[in-house]
């Protein structure tokens, strides 16, 4: 368990012993830059587009996302790794660099939480982790901001996103988050993840958000998926 919490020790991508990220990897890596989409920070083909396909479509409830990385190889691959394969560690090179590259972007939105996109009860225990979890603590432990993992909850035990398209992921979603009635909620709130590709996950639990009092939510995600 105290090796799972420590660097790899070797590119979480390749596996070669030394740095967590080899240069190597790092030429491949698709690393998201302008021009993107003014809401979730797609990279897109038209420069002077302002909005992704999906987002120019759809009244969102959220105010703006970035990630760092295209998700396509190598880094879906390490993502898979930490998110079905125990590579925990892998989490703390993944909110090193989300803070890195986006810490000033946080101060500038105001953040006064950090949540994790939840898993259900019943896929936590499987699992034995959430991967979003790591996530977000980490990135609290680098920024100094706090970070809750019991206020936004999963209720419904949903099947996994990948098998629908993205008009059946929105239903599939209908009614799978709440909040703890208790809870009181900052102005701005940062959720967190691992992939952006369709928004299903975080409109919805972006909504449940809103309608709780809070202002503006925004996210962050290590990868996300390219335009259509």
């Amino acid at each position: 368990m105290i090796l799972n919490l420590l660097y790899p020790g070797r590119c979480i991508f390749c596996g070669k012993v030394g740095e967590s990220i080899c240069c190597r990897c790092e030429k491949k890596m698709i690393w998201i830059r302008e021009p993107r989409c003014m809401r979730c920070g797609k990279m897109l083909k038209d420069e002077v587009a302002e909005y992704c396909e999906d987002c120019a479509k759809r009244k969102s409830y959220i105010t703006q996302g970035r990630s760092l990385w295209l998700h396509q190889k190598p880094v879906s691959d390490a993502l898979y790794r930490f998110k079905y394969h125990n590579k925990r560690c892998y989490g703390l090179v993944f909110s090193e660099k989300l803070a890195e590259k986006y810490e000033k972007k946080l101060k500038e939105w105001k953040i006064g939480l950090i949540l994790p996109i939840p898993l259900h009860w019943k896929r936590k225990r499987k699992r034995g982790y959430n991967q979003a979890e790591i996530l977000a603590r980490e990135l609290g432990k680098r920024t100094g901001i706090a970070v809750c993992t019991d206020r936004l909850l999963r209720i419904r035990n949903t099947r996994p996103l990948k098998l629908f398209d993205r008009k059946e992921r929105m239903e599939v979603l209908q009614g799978a988050f709440a909040v703890r009635s208790s809870s009181d909620f900052p102005e701005n709130i940062l959720l967190i993840d691992d992939i952006y590709t369709s928004g299903s996950t975080m409109e919805h639990a972006a909504g449940i958000l809103k309608r709780a009092g809070v202002q503006n939510v925004y996210f962050l995600t290590v990868s996300i998926g390219q335009e259509r």
